[in-house]
């Protein structure tokens, strides 16, 4: 877990699974991928598990990590966070008890915001009514091009209080994206030594298809080599919207957790 993350729209994360295998062109430049690499050499327990080469990597096995369930129990100061960062809560071999488990901990944490993101729309839609969803769960699905819109379509059979898209990396246009029952969008474009360039008219379409439709906008980056390369503004101003709750702020007076990723 890591306190005070620096995705923007998030505050911490919590990886009660770590490691994952490419299912789509999104993955190619996979930061948690790199990050795991990373963390391997530098001797973190989680990530000394080798994924298949043709799918994963080094340290990015699918590892489920029972020890830290109870994580968010222990935070004192109400916080949003990202569930699996470096994973995929409903990659197909984290078994449906071990997501039960991590819901219900989010059940009995109501304090804390969760939110989670997966491609593994089809599974997620199929296991969603094994589920109890709390209204502090957020759901959403990555979609990066518009092959992969159907994955929108299946978020919306599930039952969260907040269905959130991810167009990230954005890799081509959306110009056609139903936001029904859709209540808050991201976009953001690749970072990275072989980020592929987001074309500024795509963001733009997709604002304005927010806009039209009163949906928050988030603009996330523009990439590059490295995430802030590029800078966020999108026509000369900064696009936070959010989905409307109180925001919690972690206090700044809280200590900041030593727990690795």
């Amino acid at each position: 877990m890591a306190d005070h993350s620096g995705i923007e729209w998030t505050e911490a994360t919590w990886n009660p699974t770590t490691g994952c295998d490419r299912v789509s062109p999104g993955c190619d430049n996979c930061y948690a991928l790199t990050l795991a690499k990373r963390l391997k050499a530098m001797g973190s327990d989680k990530y000394q598990q080798d994924g298949d080469p043709r799918t994963s990597g080094p340290g990015f096995k699918l590892t489920l990590h029972p020890e830290v369930l109870g994580l968010p129990r222990s935070w004192r100061q109400p916080r949003v966070v990202f569930v699996d960062s470096m994973s995929d809560l409903f990659h197909p071999e984290v078994p449906i008890e071990f997501i039960q488990e991590v819901f219900g901990i989010m059940m009995e944490t109501p304090q804390h915001t969760y939110q989670i993101l997966t491609k593994r729309s089809q599974r997620l839609r199929k296991v969603a009514s094994g589920l109890v969803w709390p209204s502090n769960v957020w759901m959403g699905v990555s979609v990066e091009t518009d092959k992969y819109r159907f994955r929108i379509d299946h978020l919306r059979d599930v039952p969260a209080s907040v269905r959130f898209l991810s167009l990230e990396p954005l890799l081509g246009p959306l110009p056609f994206l139903d936001l029904g029952g859709i209540h808050w969008v991201i976009v953001g474009g690749e970072s990275g030594p072989k980020a592929r360039p987001m074309n500024p008219a795509w963001a733009e379409d997709i604002r304005d298809q927010c806009s039209r439709a009163a949906v928050p906008f988030f603009f996330k980056q523009w990439g590059g080599r490295t995430p802030k390369a590029g800078g966020r503004m999108l026509d000369a101003r900064t696009w936070d919207e959010m989905p409307r709750r109180s925001w919690v702020r972690v206090a700044e007076s809280e200590p900041v957790s030593s727990v690795a990723l």
